[in-house]
């Protein structure tokens, strides 16, 4: 992967069809466990993730051959649900390189947990994270999000933070943080602040560690706290390398299209990146800038975004030149059991979709 501003990770010059193939590998000789089955866990179910004849490469993956250089793909994977996603399963059906593996968060101290509760050392997808590494992929890991605490509000000072953020790094020799802040988090400046220079420090500590923030957006564009967040990152020595923007959930009063809602935050976002991180011109701007929908229903009723929706926000990432897309999640790529769904639902995406289609979609 390349990037004119240096800031987009390079996959040492392998293609997608190349983790395809290493996946098809990995499968003949005994080295995945397919998430196929559907056997309910402490946490939730999962889906069609692991369908299909695990010895070849799929259609919607192989089609296009070698890596045309499109915007790169990470989708997120949810950590939370069990039977745990395959992430190389997934990376050989859909033609993802990288996932994004969601949430670390507070344990009620300053720990990192996965989800809270799961040790480092217990979470059976961060388990697959060298086997997806083996097969060419990569992985990125969220700290935050919507659920539980994110360790900026539950450490007490910017050193203990940046020790808890460095196990994480350290755990799984990352390259690749992100830090979804949002709810009451965002507005929280005392904790932005502490979760800044803990950062900042990161990376001194681990050169070349590629930092994203995620953060919610409206087709108007960031709100003033997410500005201000990122103004505040800046000010504090942080090498913000992504923004990535929450293209999902904007409120009952926006009834319109989906994809065209993601284009216009992606470009009014653009805009108050230019500024708010100091970049010399629009190119550095757009190449900064990550986009992540909700595939399907989300959670506020009547939207939905779609297989179409898709294409038309993949088409605008590669005439831009974004730095990636993302889609939450991976493990909604599949149709529900049930057929369409009005409610948003963690393990399917509700609507009539092939497995792995919105992967497919979105992907390089």
């Amino acid at each position: 992967m390349t990037n004119t501003s240096g800031h987009r990770r390079r996959r040492d010059g392998r293609s997608r069809l190349t983790v395809a193939a290493a996946a098809a590998g990995l499968v003949a000789t005994g080295g995945l466990a397919l998430a196929a089955q559907a056997t309910a866990g402490e946490d939730g179910t999962q889906g069609g993730a692991g369908a299909g004849t695990a010895g070849s490469v799929s259609g919607e993956a192989a089609a296009g051959g070698a890596d045309t250089g499109g915007t790169p793909f990470a989708p997120y994977a949810d950590t939370s649900l069990r039977p745990a996603y395959d992430l190389v399963e997934g990376a050989r059906r859909s033609g993802a390189e990288e996932f994004t593996l969601a949430f670390v968060t507070s344990s009620g101290g300053c720990e990192p947990r996965w989800g809270g509760r799961t040790g480092l050392g217990d979470d059976p997808v961060a388990a697959q994270i060298d086997e997806l590494r083996a097969a060419g992929g990569e992985v990125r890991v969220s700290f935050g999000g919507a659920a539980g605490t994110e360790l900026a509000l539950a450490c007490d000072s910017a050193e203990e933070l940046a020790e808890a953020y460095g196990t994480v790094v350290e755990t799984y020799g990352l390259t690749a943080v992100d830090f979804d802040v949002e709810g009451g988090a965002l507005p929280d400046t005392a904790a932005n602040t502490r979760r800044a220079e803990a950062i900042a420090e990161l990376q001194r500590r681990h050169e070349g560690l590629d930092v994203s923030f995620t953060l919610p957006v409206m087709p108007e564009g960031l709100t003033p706290d997410g500005v201000a967040l990122l103004e505040n990152a800046v000010e504090h020595g942080v090498d913000v390398s992504e923004v990535n923007i929450m293209a999902m959930d904007y409120g009952p009063a926006y009834t319109g299209d989906m994809g065209a809602y993601a284009v216009r935050a992606a470009t009014a976002t653009q805009a108050q990146l230019k500024k708010a991180l100091g970049l010399p011109d629009d190119a550095a701007a757009w190449s900064r800038l990550a986009v992540t929908p909700m595939i399907g229903v989300n959670d506020v009723r009547g939207e939905v975004f779609t297989l179409q929706d898709a294409g038309e926000l993949k088409r605008f990432a590669d005439e831009r030149g974004l730095a990636r897309l993302s889609m939450w999640s991976a493990t909604r790529d599949t149709a529900c059991p049930g057929g369409e769904q009005p409610q948003a639902d963690p393990t399917c995406s509700g609507i009539r979709q092939e497995d792995f289609a919105f992967g497919t979609a979105l992907a390089p």
